[in-house]
């Protein structure tokens, strides 16, 4: 059974950064897709970032050239760095992966999620 458990959460003002962190147990991040997506407040949950099995990362509009995916597969851990944080990025954050395929930004493609961390910017 995967477990996925994110971490890193806080309130910050804007412009300042966050470093969230996705420890997996019982799963190895090689060969499988994984991602960060977010939801706010009555918002629908949508994909933040992910990255694939060889490493290739996608980012949504809303935050790129900001935040940056990763993740070391030794430990294993996916990352997600958010620089120049604004009020709009407060929400809260998921990891997932994917049991099988390509990455995709919709949710309904993921079988595996964290709790979730929440990140408020003022």
């Amino acid at each position: 059974h995967v477990q996925l458990v994110e971490s890193g959460g806080g309130s910050v003002q804007a412009g300042g950064s966050l470093r969230l962190s996705c420890t997996a147990s019982n799963y190895r991040f090689s060969g499988n897709c994984m991602a960060w997506f977010r939801q706010a407040q009555g918002k629908e949950r949508e994909v933040v970032a992910n990255i694939a099995s060889d490493g290739t990362t996608t980012y949504a509009d809303s935050v790129k050239g900001r935040f940056a995916i990763s993740r070391d597969a030794s430990i294993p851990t996916l990352y997600l760095q958010m620089n120049s944080l604004k009020p709009e990025d407060t929400a809260m954050y998921y990891c997932a992966r994917r049991r099988y395929g390509a990455c995709s930004p919709n949710a309904d493609r993921y079988a595996y999620w964290g709790q979730g961390t929440q990140v408020t910017v003022s």
